[in-house]
């Protein structure tokens, strides 16, 4: 019979030598295997006398448990030092230039976001945030909406459920709040884009229950309606990428402005296609006003020294005249296929130097 020692002196030295698992598994084998060296040394041992297999097997044990607990920790360290051998194999240079044909796409939310937040910061906007989540004042109250309003309902508004005190939180309806909240933490002269999600319980063709908004405000102490007119004609101009295409403002009617007016461009349907330009029908894209009196004293501005001006439009609807996406809601339907055919690059960036959309 081999002793045990031996075995285990010979093994742990051959352990300590392998260079690869496979190495570490083939000298496994050969001794702990089903006819290894020690395992057909621990058969023999019913062939012993009883004090005499006693001894042989505790050695015999030891030996396997010492030659076990070897190949573990070398496994582990030859486990080690080829995930080091890998992760410096595959080390990526981020100096290096960007790859061609990245699978990702932008949706065209974001890119139509980009694209009137890179138009109205080359007019010196800035672009202000606020919570999705609201009370009535900076939804409705500080907005000069009465309290009769079917906003305020909730067929049209998602509510809380009360809070101890009576009182609800809600989704906004409009990003209108963060108006609210810039008036009220700065003070004159202001110059704001507000990008984010509004909800309203609403949900057709043209219609989903969240859809996105962006806003401007300017507040000073000579800007007119003059200056709101100029301001939206050159955006229209410049997201449509038409210098030609005509813009009509009508009067209308929102709670926080006064005079208020919705912005229409001219547009065709002959053969059934709509072109966005010049042509015998007009399209409304959206909402504006000077500022209500009641707003700037409702959000802690004199009226007699200060005035403004406001508008609003949907991502949405912008996005899709632009682009000719026929349903609002395969924006959120999450296929990838129509991602795909409306998304853009990565790397398409919209700017008013290289094009917005590019």
């Amino acid at each position: 019979m081999e002793d045990p020692d031996l075995i285990r002196d010979q093994t742990l030295r051959q352990i300590a030598a392998a260079a690869s698992p496979d190495a570490l598994e083939q000298i496994r084998v050969a001794v702990l295997g089903r006819r290894g060296r020690l395992t057909e040394q621990m058969k023999d041992l019913a062939t012993l006398a009883s004090g005499e297999r006693k001894a042989r097997g505790a050695a015999l044990n030891a030996a396997r448990d010492a030659i076990s607990q070897a190949i573990e920790d070398r496994k582990r360290a030859l486990d080690a030092a080829q995930l080091e051998r890998r992760l410096a194999a595959e080390r990526l240079d981020v100096t290096l230039p960007a790859r061609p044909e990245p699978q990702g796409r932008i949706h065209p939310i974001s890119q139509t976001l980009d694209e009137c937040i890179a138009i109205f910061a080359n007019m010196g906007f800035r672009v202000a945030e606020g919570p999705d989540i609201e009370d009535d004042f900076h939804n409705f109250t500080a907005l000069n909406f009465p309290p009769e309003h079917p906003a305020r309902l909730m067929h049209d508004t998602f509510f809380f459920p009360p809070r101890p005190d009576g009182t609800r939180m809600l989704l906004r309806t409009h990003t209108s709040p963060v108006q609210v909240r810039t008036m009220m933490s700065q003070r004159p002269p202001i110059r704001v884009v507000v990008p984010g999600r509004t909800y309203r319980c609403d949900s057709d063709m043209t219609h989903t229950p969240m859809f996105h908004q962006i806003e401007g405000l300017v507040i000073d102490r000579t800007t007119h309606m003059g200056h709101l007119k100029g301001c939206l004609i050159e955006f229209v101009k410049s997201f449509f990428e038409i210098d030609a295409v005509p813009v009509r403002f009508r009067p209308s009617f929102f709670p926080f402005t006064e005079p208020s007016a919705e912005v229409d461009i001219g547009c065709s349907r002959a053969g059934g296609e709509l072109r966005i330009g010049a042509g015998a029908e007009w399209l409304e894209i959206l909402g504006c006003g000077m500022v209500h009196p009641n707003v700037l004293k409702n959000c802690g501005i004199d009226p007699e020294e200060h005035q403004g001006f406001a508008w609003g439009m949907g991502v949405e609807r912008i996005a899709m005249l632009k682009y000719g996406i026929p349903d609002l809601r395969t924006f959120y339907e999450s296929d990838l296929r129509w991602l795909r055919h409306y998304g853009f690059a990565a790397l398409d960036i919209p700017s008013l130097a290289g094009g917005l959309a590019r």
